[in-house]
């Protein structure tokens, strides 16, 4: 089962995103704890643990200036993590890991089918809300409204190529979501 995303506060997300230095060093120091709980989930060797959230640490303290979406910060956190953990399993593996490949494992859709419909429900809720909104917006609108393509690009005032392009990398964040 996913767990719950982290709440930060949005105050400090604010300042640090401004880059006032304190904010970041104080954001920095907050999130470590899921950085490492989620490296330790994602991560198949416990000793890759720290030079995982050494280096999700550094890219947050790099980009978080350009975080579209505060409220993504956790997802996007998740998916950094997720990366660097296949990386460095590649990396010193000598092998090269598709992040497809891991994501399309047939373990976890045996995971989903034994799962009871309220847990299912729950982890998919909380995936959906750890969307940025505009990637939230375009899956309920072809998910839950089951628009057409070409309807979604005239409600939103998009292009066809641009509800398509936002769809998949929904879809992609949603499955990376899940399985971990």
């Amino acid at each position: 089962m996913a767990m719950n995303p982290p709440r930060y506060d949005q105050a400090l997300l604010a300042a640090a995103h401004g880059g006032d230095k304190q904010a970041i060093l104080s954001l920095l120091s907050a999130a470590q704890p899921d950085i490492r709980r989620y490296a330790r989930r994602s991560c198949g060797a416990s000793a890759d643990v720290d030079d995982v959230v050494q280096e999700t640490l550094w890219l947050l303290y790099r980009r978080i200036g350009s975080l579209r979406a505060l409220g993504s910060l956790s997802g996007w956190l998740f998916a950094i993590v997720r990366r660097e953990c296949l990386r460095l399993s590649a990396r010193l593996g000598g092998r090269h890991v598709a992040l497809d490949d891991a994501l399309d494992d047939p373990r976890h859709e045996a995971r989903f089918a034994q799962m009871p419909q309220h847990e299912l429900r729950i982890d998919v809720s909380r995936a959906i809300q750890s969307l940025p909104a505009h990637y939230r917006e375009i899956v309920l609108l072809r998910d839950i409204e089951e628009m057409t393509i070409d309807e979604i690009a005239a409600a939103l005032a998009l292009s066809r190529e641009s509800v398509k392009g936002r769809l998949h990398r929904a879809r992609a964040l949603l499955r990376e979501y899940l399985v971990n």
